[in-house]
């Protein structure tokens, strides 16, 4: 059984690195919290004195950071990954990154013959939980067969689409449909407490239609319920929206849409809502229009 390596241990990462484990992999993990690297270990991790020791003792190392800076400092800075990784061992990205720096990541192992895939997911906390991320991996099919088991035991569907770069990319496409689609559902849930009707029975008669969707199903409720811990911290989708924004706007690509939504989330941030789940951007619809939406009594 391959020996994993996972540095990361977040909202995300940790029940990632416990699906792992229940797959029977060996995994050595490193983490900033001391506890949830005790948690994990509890369960049969074994603890790494930092990214260095994690890639010297595993055959891949799978990252799951914040963002950009994050992934540079740990696998290319002092006692980074590259540091300890083995000539054919393997970086597994799995952060939500720019593209360019995916690449530029991946040019700088290579010089040391090791290979890496950028390999971002989609589903939020719930399907990391329960193993049913998206994967979305760039790199050589070749690499990406040979450890397309390892990302299997995390996700429902693994997917390469193209050389690497190319799963951050598709995560970009990604975090644009999920921003815009939580903006539609709030103006529609909104746009119903206003004229008086029950929004858990609009959100019901719509759902098996064509406005259905994963970000209805999964977040329509949160919104009814008023349940704005995060899942997916707004501020993480304002890094990603800045991704986004930054690559169409090298690419000469507008994104009108996108824009709005980001500048919607920014004023969230301002308010110091950051911290909450994403699909508390209801809430600055709900100022605009001076209503809360909320399951009725009846």
């Amino acid at each position: 059984m391959k020996r994993i390596g996972f540095i990361g241990l977040g909202i995300m990462g940790k029940p990632m690195c416990k699906n792992l484990l229940k797959a029977g992999y060996e995994v050595v993990v490193f983490a900033r919290k001391q506890a949830v690297v005790d948690e994990v270990v509890a369960l049969g991790a074994s603890a790494a004195n930092g990214p260095r020791d994690v890639a010297a003792r595993s055959e891949a190392v799978i990252t799951m950071l914040p963002d950009s800076p994050d992934v540079e400092d740990v696998v290319l800075g002092k006692d980074g990954v590259i540091e300890g990784a083995s000539r054919g061992s393997i970086l597994i990205d799995m952060s939500s990154i720019a593209p360019l720096v995916s690449r530029e990541v991946g040019r700088r192992l290579a010089e040391r013959g090791i290979e890496m895939l950028d390999a971002p997911v989609s589903g939020g906390e719930p399907r990391a939980i329960d193993g049913t991320l998206s994967v979305m991996a760039g790199g050589k099919q070749a690499v990406f067969d040979a450890w397309y088991d390892v990302m299997k035991a995390m996700a429902a569907s693994v997917v390469r689409v193209g050389d690497l770069g190319a799963g951050s990319v598709a995560k970009l496409a990604n975090q644009i449909i999920v921003a815009i689609n939580i903006a539609a559902v709030s103006e529609a849930l909104v746009l119903a407490t206003k004229a008086g009707v029950a929004p858990e029975h609009v959100h019901g008669a719509i759902r098996g239609g064509l406005a259905g969707s994963a970000v209805l199903e999964a977040k329509g409720p949160l919104m009814l319920d008023r349940k704005f811990q995060p899942g997916f911290r707004l501020n993480l989708h304002i890094k990603d929206l800045a991704n986004v924004l930054a690559t169409s706007h090298g690419l000469a690509v507008p994104l009108p849409l996108t824009a709005a939504v980001m500048e919607m989330m920014q004023a969230l941030k301002a308010a110091d809502r950051g911290d909450r789940d994403h699909s508390a951007l209801i809430t600055h619809y709900e100022s605009l229009a001076g209503v809360e939406v909320r399951r009725t009594a009846n």
